[in-house]
């Protein structure tokens, strides 16, 4: 489930219950007449165990959305809570053992490691965090990924579906309490990219995870749970057991008023 409160939301009671809560997020680039207000006053609750689609036009907010709710930007105003914590009381320090540990991020670019091996790059993230991989965990998501077969070889061996996997094994490797993917289909083929949907589903249903997940694509919205529309940085509609075709219809709507 996902609960939107407006711009005055009355959170007191919701600490901790969503696994990704923004309370009042503004975000500002710049000062003076040439500042630009990329989330305007956001308020959002994401429950664990769920898939949300954040989409809008260019320039309507979902990347600074996502670097704000995973942590990677600061607001400028408001509250981020990562269950039940505030991630503005943290010293950069602990912000970023907190992205390494609690946090798993897929991005369109893959950003794998080409002189390392594809376990090596699943792995990367314990290492530095100086933990060792759970066994049963690993081959649990090996089995899921498909990529029992692979792991002795580099990215460049890859497909982009396969890179694509690994990126995604790499996100849930610290049994992170949310996974944020921006465009992870962005540079795929439509089978290629139905089958990365059809594995984060699956990390949803099967393996309990959370996901939320930056895309302009309406088929992608139609694996999600619900989907969520931002327009000049404010949340403007909201839809539960999103279709390709109703998605297509509000994105439309959004574009022409834009």
């Amino acid at each position: 489930m996902v609960r939107s409160w407006g711009q005055q939301p009355d959170v007191s009671a919701a600490k901790g219950r969503y696994a990704v809560q923004l309370t009042g997020v503004t975000k500002q680039f710049g000062e003076g007449p040439t500042a630009v207000l990329a989330l305007d006053t956001v308020s959002l609750g994401i429950e664990p165990g769920t898939f949300t689609a954040v989409m809008g036009p260019s320039g309507s907010g979902k990347s600074t959305f996502l670097h704000c709710a995973a942590g990677l930007d600061r607001p400028t105003s408001g509250e981020v809570r990562l269950g039940g914590q505030d991630l503005a009381a943290l010293r950069e320090r602990r912000l970023t053992e907190l992205r390494r540990t609690r946090i798993g991020f897929v991005f369109q670019a893959f950003n794998l490691l080409p002189s390392l091996t594809v376990e090596q790059n699943i792995t990367l993230p314990l290492r530095l965090a100086g933990k060792e991989a759970d066994a049963a965990w690993f081959h649990h998501i090996m089995t899921t990924v498909g990529l029992g077969d692979c792991l002795a070889r580099f990215p460049t061996q890859l497909s982009g579906g396969q890179q694509q996997r690994v990126a995604i094994a790499r996100g849930l490797v610290t049994r992170p309490q949310v996974i944020f993917a921006d465009e992870p289909t962005g540079a795929l083929d439509p089978e290629t990219a139905r089958d990365i949907l059809g594995l984060l589903r699956q990390a949803v249903t099967d393996l309990h995870q959370t996901v939320v997940m930056v895309t302009h694509d309406p088929v992608a919205a139609a694996h999600t749970d619900h989907a969520v529309f931002l327009s000049t940085g404010r949340i403007v509609d909201e839809m539960g057991a999103p279709s390709a075709d109703r998605v297509a219809e509000v994105l439309s709507g959004l574009r022409r008023t834009a």
